[in-house]
């Protein structure tokens, strides 16, 4: 004997939708493609002090030929401007001469360095010679830069990295 079945065009229906829906892209959820973008934008950038730490002041019309000339920008007091927002300079060099390669700056100071080396001067210095380095070798990142700083009175201060001097 035979049994024949009614078909449902509802149920037939129901099942070509879900078929159908099947066909296209499924969610993934979250997917780790590698870290956040980090570091600082290209260019030359100056840090100067603050009552909430070091801030960098990028000077986008400018170009440097050597760690000495970066030097010699930062020795400069902060422009009238930067001044208003509260920035200064505690930078206190006389003679000096910095020189860098690849991850690695050295700067030569005549005499007694006159701080601490955990000091926002200090700072200043070795956060502006990393991202010069990393302006003059482009493929040094600035946050793998190394700054020791060699007084000829006293012992040698660092290697030191900007990350150090930064908040947060």
């Amino acid at each position: 004997m035979k049994v024949r079945r009614k078909s449902r065009p509802g149920a037939v229906v129901a099942a070509l939708g879900v078929a159908l829906t099947g066909c296209g892209v499924q969610p993934t959820g979250v997917i780790d493609a590698g870290e956040p973008a980090t570091g600082l934008t290209r260019g030359i950038r100056l840090y100067y002090a603050s009552p909430g730490g070091l801030r960098g002041v990028p000077l986008l019309d400018q170009e440097i030929r050597d760690l000495n000339s970066a030097l010699k920008m930062l020795a400069q007091p902060p422009s009238d401007a930067d001044r208003r927002d509260g920035l200064t300079s505690l930078v206190q060099l006389g003679g000096y001469t910095a020189t860098g390669s690849g991850a690695r700056v050295t700067v030569r100071i005549e005499g007694l360095y006159p701080a601490t080396g955990r000091d926002l001067g200090t700072g200043q210095l070795v956060c502006t010679l990393a991202r010069a380095q990393s302006v003059l070798e482009p493929k040094v990142r600035t946050d793998d830069v190394e700054v020791t700083l060699n007084p000829t009175e006293g012992g040698a201060l660092g290697p030191y990295r900007c990350a150090e001097f930064l908040n947060g």
